[in-house]
């Protein structure tokens, strides 16, 4: 069973406050009642409800969606200690500059349309009956230096699929933050039925392909022209790894 899963609302008026929130990202409960003129008992009880079903949770008077994604690992090295763990929506600007920075410098091109959209609609999770996206984040005290964000369809001969970004800043490379950034949302993708993860890079940056690689992804296809960079045609690399054959596999 998918961790994120479809809802099914007993009155249109929960709907409308979930769907308000998976807008927003987190409302305050004040928010709420100003939004759909709610007195106490009532934003009480709609609240109350959509948390039974487990599809909001409030916290210190902020609403968001439940999403259980696990919890946050410490990782060690001789050099420097790392924390990989579920985003949360305060992680927002942390990960649009670490993601835009990560894109500009590998041309990454869906990682740079992934930005864009979290920019404009400044919400990290989103679940509704379009998409569902989440993210986790690496961080260094604190300060996320690197991501991974798996996107997929709400649709039925689609289910089965995610797209997935990744990176990590320079400076924090050669330390394992990839390797288990890329274990955290494969192992995701895994125990919540997406059984194929795929992403498009363009074919300069073999970095990131040879990461893949050695990772037991797979090139599908080569889309040849399919970007102009500086004046210049590069190929699109299309990559993917069925979740049962990766190193994640029970």
């Amino acid at each position: 069973m998918q961790a994120i899963e479809q809802r099914d609302f007993e009155t249109d008026v929960q709907r409308a406050v979930y769907d308000f929130v998976e807008r927003n990202g987190a409302v305050e409960r004040q928010q709420l009642k100003a939004e759909f003129g709610f007195d106490d008992d009532e934003l009480g009880e709609t609240l109350s409800t959509l948390e039974d079903d487990g599809y909001v949770e409030t916290e210190e008077g902020l609403v968001r969606l439940a999403i259980d994604i696990g919890e946050e690992k410490t990782h060690t090295t001789d050099e420097l200690e790392y924390t990989i763990r579920p985003a949360e929506q305060s992680d927002l600007q942390g990960i649009v500059g670490v993601m835009r920075q990560v894109a500009e410098e590998n041309d990454y091109l869906v990682a740079e349309t992934v930005v864009d959209l979290l920019d404009h609609e400044e919400v990290v999770f989103r679940h509704n009956d379009i998409t569902s996206r989440i993210f986790f984040v690496a961080t260094v005290d604190d300060d996320v230096v690197g991501w991974v964000h798996l996107q997929a369809p709400n649709y039925a001969k689609l289910s089965h699929t995610a797209e997935l970004t990744m990176g990590v800043l320079e400076e924090y490379r050669g330390h394992g933050i990839g390797s288990n950034l890329l274990e955290r949302g494969l192992q995701w993708a895994a125990e919540n039925e997406y059984d194929k993860v795929y992403q498009s890079l363009p074919a300069t940056n073999q970095d990131a392909i040879r990461f893949l690689e050695d990772h037991r992804w797979e090139t599908e296809a080569i889309r040849k022209a399919h970007y102009k960079i500086d004046d210049e045609y590069v190929a699109e690399q299309m990559m993917a790894v069925m979740t049962g054959q990766s190193p994640l596999a029970p």
